[in-house]
């Protein structure tokens, strides 16, 4: 490295966050860039260390550590200190084919895993990924790569979310003849419609299809694979075809006055929403607008905290957070050592934006819902809770107990789950040998994104279960090489 003192002579300088208050009056990107001559210095805080764990992504008690799609990061770390910013986007796209979505929406496994943390505080490696490639749109450097010649096979993916993308981008790279199926009516699944704007604005996704489109992959949006058109006319008339639908049955809570009005799933509300948005900047009033009324997100995740940015932004009159867990130190614990991904309290940017409207961090640790109470027209009218202790049973299985005498009454007329999912939608492959595992997800042959139907492959969420954008884009790389051999044997 070129300045192996830098992790010593330089402090960690994150993002240039916009004002929560300002911010939350728009659907704009609320994160900023620092000057180049910051993101030198940052960059230059990369050790020279032995063995960069950054760069490799694991498994470590439960949680990614660590960069799955396996970025060369401390080699284009020193490529920013030292100026030469073109080489660091070469170096940079031999891995990610998607930097500007990763450098915007991965929770950053990879800082988890920095040796630097070991000293002080980890690198600022998502932020200097976002710089390459933004510095690299900016300069032209990225630009279509048609391939040199076709094989004249020809591969169906159902859903352009990030394992989608990323398998059409390798198999096209082949040469092979790509379709992609999207059953929204724009193209790039959580990308577009799972993610809110002010993480990723919708022309930053618009950006890299187009670019896809001129090296010959195509897309067909508002094609729900098992009702326009069926799996099995998908095989017919291609030699593979490749399951990236996602984990998308949202998990339920199953207490009473469930069936009430005003009750909705995350995943409804921020699709309807930003639907609307690009639409027509909500003028059509397909809303589910937050707009004066007290609000209740169930969850304590990244979907949860889009929910509680985006009803900032409707002006909720009020806004609660229940978190099952309670509240994480401030510091590693001796059960949490480097390089596991730091279980600690982290104040989020939906968090941050309820705090300056209503004075106070809006999350309820420890506490789970009990009751939706209605009113007199069906609708919730408020969420009776109860804080909750974890305990381990004989077996060794985390258990949580309501604590007896916590019960409270919080008002609410939207309540919104956000509690996670429970496996890919099943209807398209109910006659084929496609089938779910144990965990719901579907089923490969050992080892593989192989399905057990000839020809079709799986990658991502639907394979893996509901999990990070890097572990979708490296799912769809290594589905897309082993669908790739899977095809070139059958030339042969």
């Amino acid at each position: 490295m070129g300045n192996i003192t830098g992790f010593i002579d330089h402090q960690r300088s994150s993002l240039l966050y916009r004002d929560p208050l300002e911010r939350i009056k728009d659907w704009k990107e609320i994160a900023r860039l620092p000057s180049e001559k910051v993101l030198r210095e940052q960059a230059s805080r990369c050790m020279d260390c032995a063995v960069p764990f950054c760069q490799n992504g694991s498994e470590l008690a439960g949680m990614t550590t660590g960069c799955p799609v396996y970025n060369l990061i401390p080699e284009w770390n020193d490529l920013v200190y030292k100026g030469r910013w073109k080489e660091a986007y070469e170096r940079l796209s031999r891995t990610n084919p998607f930097p500007e979505f990763t450098g915007r929406a991965c929770p950053a496994p990879c800082e988890g895993g920095c040796v630097a943390s070991l000293a002080n505080d980890s690198v600022t490696i998502k932020n200097i990924e976002r710089a390459i490639i933004d510095k690299a749109f900016e300069e032209g450097w990225v630009q279509p790569q048609i391939p040199g010649q076709r094989t004249g096979k020809k591969v169906a993916i159902i859903g352009s979310g990030p394992a989608g993308l990323s398998c059409a981008a390798i198999l096209n790279q082949q040469g092979h003849t790509v379709t992609v199926y999207e059953r929204a009516d724009r193209v790039g699944g959580l990308l577009t419609y799972g993610i809110p704007k002010m993480k990723i604005e919708q022309n930053i996704v618009d950006r890299r299809i187009k670019l896809m489109q001129e090296e010959g992959i195509q897309f067909v949006p508002n094609m729900e694979v098992g009702k326009q058109i069926t799996l099995e006319q998908l095989r017919s008339k291609n030699d593979a075809v490749v399951l990236c639908i996602g984990s998308t049955r949202p998990r339920d809570l199953a207490i009473p006055g469930r069936e009430l009005g005003g009750i909705h799933f995350a995943m409804d509300y921020l699709h309807v929403n930003t639907k609307s948005l690009l639409d027509s900047h909500f003028a059509d009033g397909n809303v589910l607008s937050a707009e004066g009324k007290d609000v209740i997100v169930i969850g304590g995740g990244d979907t949860a905290t889009d929910c509680v940015s985006t009803a900032m932004r409707q002006n909720c009159k009020s806004l609660v957070q229940f978190d099952i867990y309670p509240v994480r130190p401030h510091e590693r614990t001796d059960g949490n050592p480097w390089p596991q991904y730091p279980v600690i309290h982290k104040v989020d940017t939906g968090q941050e934006e309820a705090a300056s409207v209503f004075g106070h961090d809006p999350r309820a640790f420890a506490t789970t819902a009990l009751e939706f109470m209605s009113d007199e027209n069906g609708n919730v009218a408020g969420v009776k809770s109860a804080n909750i202790k974890t305990v381990l049973n004989k077996k060794g299985k985390k258990i949580r107990e309501v604590i007896p005498g916590t019960e409270k009454m919080w008002p609410a007329q939207l309540v919104l789950l956000a509690i996670g999912f429970d496996g890919p939608e099943t209807d398209m492959f109910n006659d084929s040998h496609i089938t779910v595992n144990h965990r719901s997800n579907i089923a490969v042959k050992r080892g593989t994104y192989h399905t057990y139907e000839e020809g079709v492959f799986t990658a991502g969420d639907a394979r893996m279960g509901a999990s990070l954008i890097v572990w979708a884009i490296q799912e769809g790389k290594e589905a897309a090489m082993e669908c790739h051999d899977y095809i070139m044997r059958k030339m042969s």
